[in-house]
């Protein structure tokens, strides 16, 4: 699971944080506003449950694309299956144009 700061001004802009969550270690992870996720399964199937702070609306949805190399986030996977959606995704300095979180 990965979280990117994209609260402009604060301290941590444009890092991220990464940590394996799993079955086994019954780790859960809070992303607060402010905060862009992503996630990369490890095993061959996996459920992943979200609960969010408001009703999903998909005009304000975005992507950053996976593989950016600005934000250099470790997948932990060799050769990803990324949905179309995903692929078509802007880049972080792309982004940083549009309505971002401000800290």
């Amino acid at each position: 699971d990965v979280a990117v700061d994209i609260r402009i001004g604060s301290p941590t802009f444009g890092k991220h944080l990464a940590i394996e969550l799993s079955e086994k270690n019954k780790t859960q992870l809070w992303i607060p506003p402010g905060f862009a996720h992503g996630f990369s399964v490890l095993s061959d199937s996996a459920l992943f449950y979200y609960k969010c702070t408001n009703f999903y609306n998909k005009e304000h949805e975005r992507a950053i694309i996976y593989n950016d190399e600005s934000l250099n986030i470790n997948w932990k996977v060799e050769s990803p299956m990324v949905s179309k959606r995903d692929l078509a995704a802007k880049t972080f300095q792309d982004i940083q144009d549009e309505d971002f979180f401000v800290y």
